[in-house]
């Protein structure tokens, strides 16, 4: 009898082409297949929360699997340890719901963005931190972060449709394959249920929650921020920008490095 399976993992995503399996490049569900199947001889293909691009990290990405295997949760995940790449460790296994699916049940997801503000950034922190030691009017960037508290049309925020059609094209998914449930229940609806700038010694952070992201969404916000804090942008121009729909309103995207996904949620808000 097969089980439905609930997989939490960390990753670092500075060496992979991203979580979405590709051809002929290193993907975390890729990796993640490869060594379920090793130990259940099984051909799986575990789903995750979200896509998650080259370069960008998970603290608690989540994946649903169903196995065959009798293989008790615990020690599948001491096996998937012992022969993942050291990037990627497998933080719990638990039965689940035969109709739990990682993605389409999940409820919110947080993301956290990091800057490194010193003058140099250690070499230990580079892959993993967006360093800018320049000027930035930082409470400037707080007051942005607020606006875009609520329910709004995120278009201006997502990937441009050349960069999602390429996307789909190297998955080999169909379009509907590809869509999560919000985009098809909502279009680029998204509410978004905190945005919040923080500040430490070193670097400053940005955390959204919200229930859900479009492609590029999180890097697309803190880039516009980073024009707010520049002085090209201003708080004020935030509602226009999204109000206009476009993505050419917006700021560029910032680099993926800086980028965590924290945490999935699921159940009841």
């Amino acid at each position: 009898m097969s089980r439905n399976l609930k997989i939490t993992l960390a990753y670092d995503g500075s060496e992979f082409h991203g979580w979405q399996v590709q051809p002929a490049l290193l993907t975390v569900q890729g990796v993640l297949a490869e060594c379920l199947a090793r130990i259940t001889g099984e051909n799986l293909l575990p789903q995750g929360s979200g896509r998650t691009d080259a370069g960008v990290h998970a603290l608690a990405q989540v994946a649903s699997v169903c196995i065959a295997s009798p293989i008790p949760e615990r020690n599948l995940q001491v096996a998937l340890n012992d022969i993942l790449p050291p990037a990627v460790r497998v933080t719990g296994v638990e039965a689940a719901e035969d109709d739990f699916h990682a993605r389409h049940s999940a409820t919110a997801k947080t993301y956290r963005y990091r800057i490194y503000r010193g003058e140099i950034c250690p070499p230990f922190l580079a892959r993993y931190v967006h360093h800018d030691p320049y000027p930035m009017d930082e409470e400037a960037m707080i007051q942005a972060s607020g606006l875009i508290v609520g329910t709004f049309d995120f278009t201006s925020f997502a990937a441009s449709d050349p960069e999602r059609s390429a996307r789909i094209a190297a998955t080999s998914c169909s379009h509907d394959e590809y869509s999560d449930l919000l985009t098809l229940k909502h279009g680029n609806v998204r509410t978004i249920h905190s945005s919040l700038w923080a500040r430490t010694a070193d670097e400053f952070s940005y955390t959204v929650r919200g229930n859900g992201f479009l492609h590029h969404m999180v890097r697309n916000l803190v880039g516009t921020f980073l024009q707010v804090g520049k002085g090209s942008l201003t708080a004020d121009d935030i509602p226009a920008i999204l109000a206009s729909k476009d993505r050419s309103a917006a700021g560029a995207t910032a680099p993926a490095a800086g980028l965590y996904l924290v945490s999935v949620e699921y159940g009841m808000l």
